[in-house]
């Protein structure tokens, strides 16, 4: 029986970023992969034709950019092949009358054509962009911060001293409003507000859902200043070279290895067994790239050291609606109406209105199949030109929002409700939403493969019932409350044991802060814990004296 520091449960970024950093501090680490390629939802690979290379699931890695991950790897993922590939024509919104709103990385171009289209659009954009600029000095640390810590309360004393409290308090409201509220706010015209309130929907944000102007608000002008990154050969490269950095480091990453079962003696992890029935004891700790569900529902089920508490918190750990991703094959670049130069974008966003997103939205969470889903055309080959080795063009069209179980279709055309049946009518539908805004678009389809909600989760557990970011975002399941108040931490309540991924704050995207504000946490002792401790001893001493003095 072999022994080890720590084992690692899944390949997803996040874990492969806690293992590195347990490596390198010297630690005996093994990645625990169930399927035979490593990456959780960070895949790509030939799905259409041979030489075409596409991103699975996810392909934005704007976010890891940004992370404390690549600051302190980026070097070394270079030597193992990660490179970002940026577009500074950034995203764009499609409209029917054959308009466009684009965003550039050149703010000035960006905001020139704004103006032209509504010179109060231009002033609302200038506003919020003058806030982004607020938020990204005062409170965006906190992003890279574990919550709730005394660290975070620290930064948070510290942004609040720099913006000034009615700023702050300004910031704050403007990030609990829902993505229509911030839209009516600061836009004139409907084309604006869907700007905006398209990027909620990228996670669960309804146009309608209180709390849903935050992402959009850091993704809206963070795209803008940095353009959109995909990794340059596929994203595969940053799994690959995360796992390049672990074996470096001395741990071990081994696919076709699920575990079926987190062990336990008393309250503390001892280890995990394998599917082919091997056991790898721990030293040390055990961390899980899974969702709560699956690790007290499934690896730790019915194991005593497991708290009704907990077991009922897991439980009632909620996820949101499904996507589906179609991969298209094309023998030229998308013909967009609105723009010739749209077909060089990296995303193309048809919504098309505040409106039809909430329709869509609403369809989805009643079990229906949306009659005109959102549809975010990401064309990867004119970011990353090495995806293609000729003239073909790779796009990835990720569909949003969708029912996790079919109950009915919308539109009354599609009979099917099983996702196995439901595929291809469902992508036949975006086609042709997609023909409306890109003339030509299906003639140009040399192949295409679909994954609905389903195929996402059967190639990776966390992505329950197809909900890409494994796990609502809306307030009550977000912040310190992910994924329920007292395990926003990464530390679960059985010693040694802890849980990394989207799953956890701050939540979906590539983001990798998980990873490495868990791995801070193995390493680092908290150090504040002794003076707790200390504090919580004096607290009881002091009480036992004045008890002793009333009697």
């Amino acid at each position: 029986m072999r022994t080890v520091d720590a084992v690692v449960i899944g390949s997803g970024h996040n874990a492969l970023i806690t293992a590195v950093s347990l490596a390198r501090a010297g630690w005996d680490v093994l990645v625990a992969e169930r399927n035979d390629e490593i990456g959780g939802a960070t895949r790509s690979g030939e799905v259409t034709q041979p030489g075409l290379v596409h991103d699975l699931y996810a392909t934005n890695i704007n976010l890891f950019l940004a992370s404390p991950a690549f600051q302190e790897f980026g070097d070394d993922l270079a030597r193992h092949g990660f490179r970002p590939a940026v577009s500074e024509r950034s995203y764009s919104n499609v409209f029917p009358d054959g308009r466009s709103l684009r965003v550039y990385s050149d703010v000035e171009r960006t905001e020139r054509l704004l103006g032209e289209h509504s010179a109060r659009d231009l002033a609302g954009w200038r506003g919020l962009h003058e806030r982004y600029g607020m938020f990204m000095k005062a409170l965006m640390p906190l992003y890279s911060t574990s919550l709730p810590s005394l660290r975070a309360l620290a930064g948070l004393a510290k942004g609040v001293r720099a913006a000034g409290v009615f700023d702050t308090l300004e910031l704050l409201r403007t990030l609990s409003a829902s993505t229509r509220e911030l839209g009516d706010t600061w836009f004139e015209t409907p084309e604006a507000k869907a700007l905006i309130a398209t990027w909620g929907m990228h996670l669960d944000y309804g146009p309608d859902v209180s709390g849903g102007a935050m992402f959009p608000f850091l993704e809206t002008f963070t795209d803008m200043e940095q353009g959109i990154a995909v990794a340059e050969g596929g994203i595969s490269r940053l799994p690959e070279a995360l796992a390049a950095l672990v074996r470096e480091a001395g741990g071990e990453v081994r696919t076709g290895s699920p575990v079926t079962r987190v062990l336990t003696d008393g309250d503390r992890v001892t280890g995990v067994r394998l599917g082919d029935g091997e056991e790898i004891r721990v030293r040390r700790t055990v961390v899980a790239g899974t969702t709560p569900t699956q690790l007290f529902g499934d690896l730790l089920r019915d194991d005593p050291a497991v708290s009704d508490t907990t077991r009922t918190r897991a439980e009632r750990y909620r996820y949101g609606p499904g996507t589906m991703v179609v991969h298209l094959a094309l023998d030229r670049p998308l013909q967009w109406q609105a723009e010739e130069e749209l077909s060089r974008f990296a995303y193309v966003h048809v919504a098309p209105y505040v409106d039809d997103l909430a329709r869509t939205y609403q369809q989805a969470l009643a079990g229906q199949l949306p009659d005109s889903p959102l549809l975010i055309v990401g064309q990867t080959s004119q970011v990353d030109p090495t995806r293609s080795p000729d003239d073909r063009q790779v796009v990835w069209v990720q569909v949003r929002m969708l029912p996790s179980e079919i109950r009915g279709d919308a539109a009354g055309e599609i009979t099917a409700t099983h996702w196995d049946e439901a595929r291809e009518p469902v992508a036949d539908r975006v086609l042709a939403k997609l023909e409306e805004y890109a003339p030509g678009a299906r003639d140009s389809v040399l192949a295409r493969t679909v994954l609905s909600p389903l195929d996402l989760e059967r190639s990776n557990p966390n992505l329950v019932g197809g909900d890409s970011v494994s796990g609502s975002h809306h307030l009550w399941q977000n912040f310190f409350f992910r994924p329920w108040p007292g395990a926003s931490t990464y530390e679960m309540p059985i010693e040694g044991l802890y849980l990394v991924g989207a799953a956890t704050w701050p939540g979906g995207g590539t983001n990798g802060v998980s990873g490495s504000l868990c791995a801070r946490r193995i390493l680092e002792p908290h150090p504040y814990r002794r003076w707790v401790a200390g504090g919580a001893a004096a607290v009881a001493a002091g009480g036992a004296a004045l008890a002793r003095r009333s009697r």
